[in-house]
């Protein structure tokens, strides 16, 4: 791509222009309406079909907008086809996986007893993919499936070859169940209501059953006395009266335990008495809820916020990407294939950015996902010592992933992916506007230099920043989460997780904090009357097989210490010295950030080299982030062990792909990252997985309340000696003359 026409492009991005409604093929395209709702999915129990969240008796049906337009007909992607070896499975791959499980034994048996939990395309190996060229003679590799199952109470890994029709088993992890299937999670909602002491403990509160709705939390592990072998849930519940942000009105100590696989009620824990229900007043934050107060003669709450946001449209001749057979995204040199997944989210691969020098387009990373989500809250006591969740393993970060809402949560000229995914009965659905792709221009600088007038030279140089975005927002229940991958045209990635939606709460007698006893542990803040936002972290860790111009790389610590100098060799008594390290084995690159003792983290290819001898490489470039401090013994953080190091080194291998392991759910610890860098193997000039947890601490604010203004933390992968020279130093300024003339319009 000409960088040169590329940016005269990307300039009227920044400045706003007519919006050109681009069609893109299969999965890629334009919203069908800017005022879509997952609503379309909704059954006749009032819970959307594909999200579960707090389904109870009866749910409350006057939460939609009063007025929402009629929706064109949606694409059911049937007739897409796989056309890159890294395709997520099509409708009718689905489809035929679907056919040769249900047909194989034991399950031909009884196939209303198979649930299917996972159903992924099991790529091909990686020196093939790597090899494969579009248009090749011999076509795409022979397309298999990876099928996790449950058929009578036990689990099943399988592998499914889609053209040679066969199933095979394969070897299934020795503890922990699969993630659970998004219609287990809706029919959990309703198992406490078929408990006549739940039933009663509710009636007790004073609180009508049918305003009352219930969430499915993982139980964790603590040892087998808790489980005793079971696969089991626990379930909390709330009040929806008054309010559809039910959540900041729970049901304080109420807890029941549920048998996953029976449906029934194993014990109630009932620990609230004298716990008041939090008020609905000034919890609900829809904008509709407030067009409710203007109708009802009253003072709109939003009235004094209104904004706009600025315009970002793409140049005339359209967007400055390309979408090519639905998956391939090419901007401003780069090149990478995006979709979304069931568990990750979504997976970025095969990324390479042109080198303007040459013209060659260079290998940078081979695949890139989140692996796990942990989320430990920081109150010991009965009703919260178990929420420690692993929203990746346990729920699917992918499968709660929501619609995204053109001009708010993606610009007007993004486009849209869909998501196919698979319910428990092994058919096919599809999640709409799951990833948005668009061009962004904040206003930030690429580079510039302007030369002092001292020296008589009249030099003023700036160049606009713009980068190409790929977003997805999941909402596991309460909490949103926002993941962009941003590539600049300098080739630096940007990796964010913005964290937004609802704090999980508990409820409290205390309405001020002058009834709070001195000393009193709280396990977080007083932010409303009778409601605590509890402590915790969100720890959010990156899989990034990095193949710098080639598979096989080398870790590098360049360690940074003060150097003392002797005497009489300068003015100067110390000065800053960079040491390189390279990694030999896996324990040689487990990294734990410290402020004091700074380093830099290079993965190179130690047999490419610049023109004047340095190894090409890229780094990775921490921002500030949180480490977990709980003890390394406590059952959550030995199974979120893999947040013991903020970076960890590991050679390839293809089954290692999930931080927490396969089956999460109710695991021990005894197959995460950490256990599989005991082996400390070797990694240097090998093919290299990058390991990279981005962490926060949570300590709630009444800013947090009822919804939370969007926090965010990222951190880059960066080329460090990777180009010759600064590859955007012919990027085009912009200039009066490139502006559009607008002609007005009615």
């Amino acid at each position: 791509m000409d960088y040169s026409a590329s940016l005269l492009r990307l300039t009227f991005l920044a400045i706003g222009a007519a919006l050109v409604l681009l069609v893109a093929r299969s999965a890629f395209r334009l919203p069908h309406d800017i005022d879509d709702t997952a609503s379309i999915f909704e059954d006749g129990a009032g819970c959307t079909r594909f999200s579960p969240w707090a389904c109870g008796r009866q749910r409350r049906t006057d939460t939609t907008p009063k007025s929402k337009p009629s929706l064109p007909p949606r694409s059911s992607h049937e007739s897409d086809v796989p056309r890159h070896p890294l395709d997520p499975l099509t409708v009718t791959e689905v489809n035929r996986a679907r056919e040769l499980l249900r047909a194989h034994p034991p399950f031909a048996s009884s196939p209303s007893s198979l649930a299917v939990h996972e159903l992924a395309l099991d790529e091909p190996e990686k020196p093939v993919v790597r090899h494969w060229r579009k248009g090749a003679s011999d076509g795409l590799p022979p397309r298999r499936a990876v099928a996790v199952v449950r058929f009578r109470g036990e689990s099943h890994v399988l592998a499914v070859d889609l053209e040679a029709g066969t199933v095979t088993p394969l070897p299934a992890p020795a503890s922990g169940y699969p993630t659970m299937t998004m219609d287990e999670q809706r029919a959990l909602c309703a198992a406490p209501f078929s408990d006549p002491a739940f039933n009663a403990s509710i009636r007790r509160r004073g609180v009508r059953m049918g305003d009352v709705a219930c969430l499915p939390i993982s139980p964790g592990w603590y040892g087998p006395a808790e489980d005793g072998g079971r696969r089991l849930i626990k379930s909390q519940c709330f009040s929806t009266e008054g309010t559809a942000n039910f959540y900041m009105r729970p049901i304080e100590g109420l807890t029941v335990l549920v048998d996953m696989d029976t449906g029934k009620v194993v014990h109630i824990s009932d620990r609230g008495a004298g716990i008041p229900i939090p008020a609905a007043k000034n919890t609900d934050y829809r904008r509709a809820a407030d067009d409710d107060q203007e109708d009802a003669g009253k003072e709109s709450t939003f009235g004094y916020q209104t904004v706009r946001a600025p315009s970002m449209e793409p140049a005339p001749e359209g967007p400055g990407f390309e979408v090519e057979d639905g998956h391939t995204v090419r901007w401003a040199g780069w090149e990478f294939h995006l979709k979304a997944d069931a568990r990750a989210g979504m997976i970025v691969s095969r990324a390479a950015v042109q080198d303007p020098s040459t013209g060659a387009r260079r290998e940078v990373m081979y695949k890139g996902m989140a692996s796990e989500l942990f989320v430990p809250y920081m109150d010991p006591t009965e009703a919260w010592y178990f929420k420690t969740y692993m929203d990746a393993g346990e729920y699917g970060f992918g499968l709660q992933a929501m619609p995204l809402v053109p001009l708010n949560d993606c610009p007007r000229h993004a486009r849209y992916m869909d998501g196919v995914f698979v319910a428990a009965d092994g058919r096919p659905y599809v999640r709409e506007n799951m990833i948005c792709v668009f061009e962004r221009y904040a206003g930030d600088i690429a580079w510039r230099h302007s030369e002092s007038p001292i020296t008589g030279m009249d030099i003023r140089e700036s160049r606009p920043k713009v980068t190409l975005v790929a977003r997805m927002a999941a909402s596991v229940a309460n909490y949103d989460y926002i993941m962009d991958w941003e590539f600049q045209m300098d080739g630096l990635i940007r990796i964010k997780v913005g964290l937004s939606g609802i704090l999980m709460v508990k409820g409290t007698p205390y309405a001020h904090m002058n009834q709070v006893r001195k000393n009193e542990e709280m396990y977080g803040t007083l932010l409303s009357e009778n409601v605590i936002g509890v402590i915790h972290d969100h720890y959010v860790t990156f899989r990034l097989d990095m193949d710098v111009d080639g598979a096989d790389n080398s870790f590098v610590r360049v360690e940074m210490a003060r150097q003392d100098t002797a005497p009489g060799e300068s003015p100067r008594r110390s000065y800053l010295k960079a040491t390189r390290h390279v990694a030999s084995t896996e324990k040689d690159a487990k990294i734990r950030m410290k402020l004091y003792e700074p380093a830099e983290f290079h993965v190179i290819n130690p047999t490419k080299k610049t023109r004047v001898g340095n190894p090409v490489g890229y780094k990775v470039v921490p921002a500030g982030t949180a480490a977990s401090l709980l003890d390394p013994e406590d059952p959550p953080q030995k199974r979120g062990a893999f947040t013991n190091n903020q970076i960890w080194v590991t050679p390839y291998n293809k089954s290692e792909e999930w931080a927490g392991g396969l089956f999460v759910y109710q695991s021990k610890g005894e197959d995460t990252l950490a256990t599989w860098s005991e082996r400390d193997r070797p990694i240097e000039n090998k093919d290299i997985v990058l390991w990279y947890t981005l962490g926060f601490h949570h300590v709630p604010c009444q800013e947090d309340f009822p919804i939370m203004p969007t926090v965010s933390s990222s951190f880059d992968l960066k080329p460090v000696n990777f180009f010759e020279s600064n590859p955007i130093l012919r990027q085009r300024p912009t200039q009066v003359n490139d502006l559009p003339v607008c002609a007005a319009t009615a």
